[in-house]
């Protein structure tokens, strides 16, 4: 019971990390509103380190950087539009969570595509191999070899 009781413990202590990065008072703005524009910018800027988490998900120390730096030009009343391209001509495509389409971000943006056609392609080569390679009939020596091996009598 006791061992339940610590995995249990363990694994809220680990859910719960994130929120402890977001939440610290200390990288909050005192104006509300500004803090939750903050948020909200910092929920389109991915995590270098973590690379599947925006900042505000994030406590890799990078994302609390960037947590600061989106705060600091929220503060300084920057829109929204130029706290992100602020940060997205500092660190390139890759910070934004959803990158523009362009010829270089193509192949980021056709990857998937590309693995489930390939997924798919495979699973139809697969199966026509199955097919070709059905068994052929057995041969007359085949067949007695198999009915004396089964115990029976020859054909």
């Amino acid at each position: 019971m006791t061992r339940w009781l610590s995995l249990a413990v363990l694994a809220c202590a680990l859910a719960s990390g994130p929120a402890w990065a977001v939440n610290d008072p200390a990288d909050q703005l005192p104006d509300a509103a500004q803090e939750e524009r903050a948020r909200a910018i910092g929920r389109e800027l991915r995590c270098m380190v973590c690379q599947n988490q925006s900042i505000e998900d994030s406590d890799a120390d990078l994302a609390r950087d960037l947590r600061r730096i989106v705060r600091e030009q929220v503060a300084a009343g920057k829109t929204d539009a130029a706290v992100t391209d602020f940060v997205h001509t500092r660190y390139g495509d890759f910070v934004l969570l959803r990158p523009p389409f362009k010829l270089e971000t193509a192949l980021l943006w056709g990857t998937p595509v590309l693995a489930l056609a390939g997924g798919m392609l495979l699973i139809r080569g697969m199966r026509r191999r199955r097919v070709a390679e059905a068994p052929a009939e057995l041969s007359p020596d085949e067949s007695a070899r198999l009915a004396r091996l089964a115990g029976g009598r020859d054909p």
